[in-house]
């Protein structure tokens, strides 16, 4: 079955109760823009024939960083697929899957995994990552209020209300991105927010561990990884978990060269 886990994170961290962060909401197919995203592929198909479970960013040319609570129960290995329509013959990579081991799913904190594999993905440039503090830095300086940011992700489109009750998700298996705005910056959390006035979109179901790129849709330095969103329907807040921290980069730091 499709990996739609509870995300709770404690009202002290984020200051709502939320919900996990799925699909690109009013956004556009990337195509060939970011090779470097990749989806997480399950063993079977889910029952609407799709594959893709979750999403996650190269970061090396053997480490590929994901979230944490993408992983099911004692996951050892993860299949990945670069493609930005992934079907059934596509390229997959297998590689061991390896937990932050101070992630507890209760929390929410510490919400990052990387995929580890043993030879280099051919032909696709890593994300690039930030430095120490860099997000600090550019609070400091007033320039995150205006900031862009471009999250991507395999995950659902705009989900839609049924006639009776509930909402329907859709996916398909395709790569998408989308703009979203600056709305504020925490000890371990960018929290985004949908401006209707700039044609923001969102992330929604199976965008979990997938990218958010600081700037235009080009942009390749990745500074937070999706984890969760303010409600079902994916048209509120983005609760994304900072790559520049110290705590974030204790764990990246084992598997990559950090700037």
């Amino acid at each position: 079955m499709r990996f739609v886990p509870f995300v709770m994170i404690p009202l002290v961290i984020v200051m709502t109760v939320a919900t996990p962060a799925s699909a690109i909401t009013n956004g556009t197919a990337d195509g060939d823009a970011h090779p470097e995203v990749g989806a997480l592929i399950a063993e079977e198909p889910h029952p609407d024939g799709t594959w893709a479970y979750c999403t996650g960013t190269l970061i090396s040319p053997t480490v590929f960083l994901t979230a944490a609570h993408c992983g099911e129960g004692k996951m050892k290995t993860a299949r990945v697929s670069f493609a930005s329509h992934y079907k059934p013959g596509s390229q997959i990579y297998t590689g061991r899957y390896i937990a932050d081991p101070r992630y507890r799913e209760e929390a929410g904190l510490h919400d990052m995994a990387v995929v580890v594999f043993d030879a280099a993905i051919p032909g696709i440039k890593p994300a690039q990552l930030p430095g120490l503090g860099m997000l600090d830095q550019l609070e400091a300086d007033n320039q995150l209020k205006s900031a862009r940011f471009t999250p991507v992700g395999y995950g659902s489109l705009a989900p839609k209300k049924k006639k009776t009750h509930g909402r329907r998700f859709i996916y398909t298996d395709t790569r998408n991105q989308a703009s979203i705005s600056f709305k504020n910056l925490s000890r371990r959390w960018l929290d985004l927010t949908i401006d209707h006035s700039k044609g923001d979109g969102s992330t929604c179901f199976g965008d979990s561990g997938g990218p958010n790129f600081l700037g235009g849709p080009t942009s390749h330095l990745l500074v937070a990884t999706t984890i969760t969103g303010a409600d079902n329907a994916c048209k509120a807040a983005n609760y994304d978990y900072r790559l520049d921290t110290a705590t974030a980069r204790h764990f990246l730091g084992k598997y990559v060269t950090l700037p």
